[in-house]
């Protein structure tokens, strides 16, 4: 097999709709439900290198990203990176997962490692509360994991146990999700995010339980059916719990206040699907058609003229992550 002299990797945002058990009782903690997007999306390019060279948005981060990976891989060479395009930071969209899975893949496959996207994302300390991110990577669509066992919590190294994918279904071709992007607020991440669960008080398991059955019976045979009411429902009470227990942390049930306002004025709208995506602070929404979508979006930029929001239309993606590799 020839080696590559060059390697694309394409990967897009993910939308984190909720946990579903908080409890972890079971053993397990930290269960969610996920999407795939098809926007924003994030595009490397990666060649080897004698040393290290990375340029583009994010490349601080990236560089540490690469660093960290050819470090713990003992590896003699380095790579040549470049972000051509990127996903919003901090923004609940899961950019860190997707650039470190990239940029694990693009170094796995010039290295020709044989390195599977779990055992990068334990190289590069991804997946340890969630899996939507790295299934979403490996496979797109509406995803939902199982959380971490409590028994995997202290493991270290690249096998390192990743919540595994109990469910994954195609989203509907022509459904549309709107994202509303707040660029003046940096969602909850790092240190921050690892100190606001510990402080958090515990999570009623009655609460839990009644999570899991609205994610079992009802947002999964509602996929299945293509009932965006019933789906939507299902999400609108895992957002209400969840969001509700994190308002400590958070300030409200979601981070940004203008998007809080958005969101309020598509329920009053009766907008059946609505959400903040992980610790925010970008929120969606989900529509029937592109027709609906792009309707919503005229009337919410009408309403709010004066709002430092952006505002972005996209759907569900159904595919991983794109790799090309090129060969002399």
């Amino acid at each position: 097999m020839l080696i590559p002299t060059k390697v694309i990797v394409t990967s897009t945002a993910r939308l984190h709709m909720g946990f579903f058990d908080l409890h972890g009782g079971l053993g397990r903690k930290f269960g969610g439900i996920g999407l795939g997007l098809s926007a924003p999306s994030q595009v490397i390019a990666a060649c080897l290198s004698e040393s290290l060279h990375v340029s583009g948005e994010s490349s601080a981060r990236a560089s540490l990203i690469a660093q960290a990976i050819l470090a713990k891989l003992n590896l003699k060479g380095a790579v040549k990176l470049s972000i051509e395009q990127h996903i919003p930071e901090h923004a609940g969209l899961g950019s860190g997962t997707q650039l470190a899975l990239a940029i694990g893949t693009a170094i796995n496959r010039l290295y020709q490692l044989n390195l599977s996207t779990t055992q990068i994302a334990g190289l590069t300390g991804r997946g340890h509360r969630s899996g939507i991110g790295i299934a979403a990577f490996d496979h797109g669509g509406l995803l939902i994991d199982g959380g971490r066992s409590s028994s995997h919590a202290t493991t270290t190294g690249h096998d390192k146990k990743v919540p595994p994918l109990l469910a994954r279904y195609d989203f509907p071709e022509n459904w549309r999700i709107l994202l509303i992007l707040d660029a003046h607020q940096a969602g909850i991440h790092g240190e921050v995010e690892r100190d606001a669960f510990n402080q958090l008080p515990a999570f009623s398991e009655s609460l839990a339980a009644h999570l899991c059955r609205h994610v079992l019976m009802q947002a999964m045979p509602a996929i299945v059916e293509r009932d965006l009411s019933a789906f939507g429902y299902a999400i609108q009470v895992l957002q209400s719990h969840v969001g509700d227990y994190f308002l400590p942390a958070q300030g409200g049930r979601y981070a940004s206040r203008e998007v809080t306002a958005v969101l309020q004025y598509l329920q009053a709208k009766g907008v059946a699907c609505f959400g903040q995506s992980s610790w925010g602070p970008t929120g969606f929404a989900v529509f029937e058609s592109a027709d609906e979508a792009e309707k919503h979006l005229q009337a919410l930029k009408a309403t709010f003229t004066e709002t430092a929001l952006s505002w972005m239309i996209c759907s569900g993606r159904n595919q991983g992550a794109e790799v090309a590799a090129i060969s002399p």
